[in-house]
């Protein structure tokens, strides 16, 4: 049950010597050395792995569908199985066996950190599946619940398992760009290797507080501030000073509100709120926060308010500022329900005789930043990598001197590539007889299943390269749907499972390059890499669908909110998202929307606009080579800016990009020892300590109805900052113009 790395028997020598690694941040945080006789894949890492795997599904799977939804990270695992993986060391036994020729131990010696970043890689398949990125759950979710679709449990099996294995396809097709490369740094993975070595690596008191015990500091103080936040001063989530001080302006609020305005003024105090929707700031390139907060200061301090106060832009002022939902003209909240048939297709007289849908101007905006996103996430790749990307297909790559890890990577058997074809292959086969044994469940016909595949390849690598150099990744979810809604109208579940397919596997892809990057720091042979995140794909895919279809069938109308008792917890606020994507680009479509005649058609704009931003930086960058500055403008990377807003706020954003700039510019240029020692291990222990607090408040009060009714529990006390400010809108609660 062992497994040590194996060396090369007829592969060719490396290269004499190894250059060192260019990347800073890398070089201060990970380690130069490996030891390949370091047992791997033992017992404890697959009974660990497997546990931690099955049990973070279960949990993130089930409390998805509550109203108040909790996800619960890898990183728990990772510090709750360190105990456990010592104390299997002191008690199992040591003695040998045989199997099949081979023999094994199930106690090969002490418990390492090898065994320890398998059973994370286990761990993070858990997470992925079953927290944010579930969407193939939600989709089948919304087909049952909502469409109230009779579906077959094999073909949702088989949509959630291809959907998965063809992320892992692409991901070892894609591995020699996005994994071997010194450039392709991946910073989120330095704070997992840096909690790694703070776990297991003894240090020296002479050399200052070791970062174990900094951790567990910090970890403590973490844990017992959460409780603040978390449940006794949510207010502390959202803090808007500016509504206190004008208490009666719409538009002071509107401006100041961190839950439903620009957030001017607002701040945050809670570190999940920092770092919900863009991750941890302290694992975030400063150059890329730089980018992030052009963009952000330009969206929401300098478009949005021209548009809604001075141009009245897509008739803004009809509706909130900021607001993820749908509007009919009069301002009044969208009732699908009256432009459905009883098949769930639009009915268009209806849809005529009641209203058009609007949208809130933010809202509008940001799905046009998506557009102009896309488009400039491919030309920025295409000038700035696609030579690189260009000689690495021309396996020039194999000359190219390699970088100290890549050289100590080469001491394991590779993958085959062979091995990845064969899932990506198998994955795009099944999914094709999905579609044709359940046609009328699926929608999506067979051409429309190669339009995602075809999708998917071409956008991954570009996405991939923005992610692992800046730590962003640029979603395209709007373009998927927008595309398949122009082709099919009015099939809203042909629009969900295109998105799975044409986006959601490329959400896994990335997911998975991570943790192959993860694996490349940390030494771990790529064959124990493969195993690991294989079997943890199909463990969590099938535990997954398991624990949704059994909630599903028994509990009584779960996600239906209005046959629900109305303290019921079972709300489902993220599937009832994706509900309403699919009526936008499904059931309604864009043409409706953007195309002639369509309210938003001249967003359509930012398709031609994206495309052509990067190129001017491109062409500064080659004729100012001496300026180093000027490649660091990153076009995609300022569009995600004002990315995810809504559901993201803009004090969301403000108070990541602040706490980012004052730990990765500040702290890295004037106190870089201690960066290099605690700056990975405080953003992981934030982490840790926050997530601990939040799972036991949930399941000691919040998860009993034991809630607070005071002051400090309210939001952000901003309540006309949902208000309408244009004249003769009758929205209630508001003043009418």
């Amino acid at each position: 049950m062992t497994s040590t790395g194996e060396k090369h028997q007829n592969d060719p020598p490396p290269p004499p010597a190894a250059a060192e690694c260019t990347v800073e941040e890398v070089a201060l945080v990970v380690p130069e050395t490996d030891d390949p006789s370091v047992p791997v894949m033992t017992f404890r890492a697959w009974t660990l792995g497997v546990a931690c795997c099955v049990v973070l599904i279960f949990l993130n799977t089930f409390f998805i569908y509550r109203t108040q939804p909790l996800a619960i990270s890898a990183i728990l695992m990772q510090i709750a199985v360190l105990p456990i993986g010592k104390f299997m060391a002191a008690v199992l036994p040591t003695k040998e066996y045989g199997l099949m020729g081979r023999r094994f131990s199930l106690n090969p010696g002490p418990f390492n950190m090898k065994e320890h970043v398998i059973i994370t890689v286990f761990a993070n398949c858990g997470v992925s599946q079953g927290g944010g990125d579930a969407y193939s759950i939600g989709a089948i979710t919304v087909m049952k619940a909502y469409y109230k679709q009779t579906l077959s449990f094999l073909c949702a099996l088989i949509l959630v398992l291809t959907s998965q294995i063809l992320g892992y396809g692409w991901a070892g097709m894609l591995r020699r760009y996005l994994v071997d490369p010194v450039e392709m740094w991946w910073p989120a993975n330095l704070a997992q290797v840096s909690l790694f070595r703070a776990l297991h690596e003894k240090e020296s008191k002479a050399q200052g507080m070791t970062r174990m015990r900094f951790f567990m500091i910090f970890l403590v103080l973490s844990f017992a501030y959460y409780a603040l936040p978390g449940y006794l001063f949510p207010i502390l989530t959202f803090f808007s000073w500016v509504c206190w001080a004008w208490p009666h302006s719409i538009t002071a609020q509107q401006i100041g509100s961190g839950y439903h305005g620009l957030g001017v003024g607002a701040f945050t105090l809670d570190w999940a709120g920092i770092n919900a929707y863009h991750g941890s700031p302290l694992v975030t390139p400063w150059t890329s926060i730089v980018n992030v907060g052009v963009g952000f200061i330009m969206f929401i301090y300098i478009i949005v308010p021209l548009c809604y106060w001075k141009y009245d832009t897509f008739d803004a002022r009809k509706f909130p500022i900021f607001s993820n939902k749908l509007f009919t003209g009069t301002g009044h909240e969208y009732d699908t329900t009256r432009i459905l048939t009883p098949q769930f297709d639009l009915n268009i007289a209806a849809y005529n005789s009641y209203s058009k849908l609007y949208l809130s101007p933010l809202f509008a905006l940001s799905i046009g930043s998506g557009f102009a996103r896309f488009t400039a996430t491919l030309t920025h790749v295409a000038l700035f990598h696609g030579g690189d990307i260009w000689k690495q297909s021309k396996s020039a790559v194999k000359n190219v001197k390699l970088d100290i890890h890549a050289k100590l990577m080469q001491s394991y058997k590779q993958v085959p590539q062979w091995w990845y074809l064969v899932l990506l292959v198998g994955s795009i086969a099944l999914s094709l007889v999905m579609c044709f044994v359940w046609n009328e469940d699926v929608q999506l016909p067979w051409w429309g299943f190669l339009f995602a595949f075809g999708l998917a390849w071409i956008v991954t690598l570009p996405i991939g390269v923005i992610q692992a150099t800046t730590n962003q990744q640029p979603g395209y979810d709007i373009i998927a749907q927008f595309i398949i809604g122009y082709i099919l109208p009015g099939k809203p579940i042909a629009n969900l499972i295109f998105k799975i397919y044409g986006r959601i596997s490329t959400v896994h892809a990335l997911s998975f390059l991570s943790d192959l990057k993860l694996g490349h720091y940390m030494k771990i042979p790529p064959r124990c890499m493969f195993t690991a995140q294989l079997v943890g794909t199909l463990v969590a895919g099938t535990v997954n669908l398991a624990v949704s279809w059994w909630m599903l069938e028994n509990i009584d109308n779960l996600c239906d909110i209005e046959g629900l008792h109305p303290e019921s917890p079972w709300t489902c606020p993220k599937f009832k998202v994706t509900f309403d994507a699919s009526v936008i680009w499904g059931l309604i479509g864009p043409q409706r929307l953007f195309g002639p005649g369509g309210l938003y058609r001249n967003l359509v704009w930012l398709f031609l606009i994206g495309a052509f931003l990067p190129v001017p930086v491109w062409v500064l960058s080659k004729i100012f080579p001496e300026k180093k500055w000027i490649p660091l403008i990153n076009i995609p990377v300022i569009s995600y800016g004002f990315a995810g807003m809504p559901p993201a706020t803009p004090t969301n954003i403000a108070s990541w990009l602040v706490t980012g700039m004052i730990f990765n510019y500040f702290v890295f240029k004037y106190r870089k020892q201690w960066w290099q020692k605690y700056n990975y291990i405080l953003s992981a222990a934030l982490d840790a300590g926050t997530a601990f607090m939040g799972v036991l408040l949930f399941f000691a009060l919040q998860n009993e109805g034991v809630d607070l009714h005071w002051w400090g529990a309210k939001p952000d006390h901003c309540p006309l900052a949902k208000c309408p400010t244009a004249p003769g809108i009758n929205v209630t609660g508001c003043p009418i113009f």
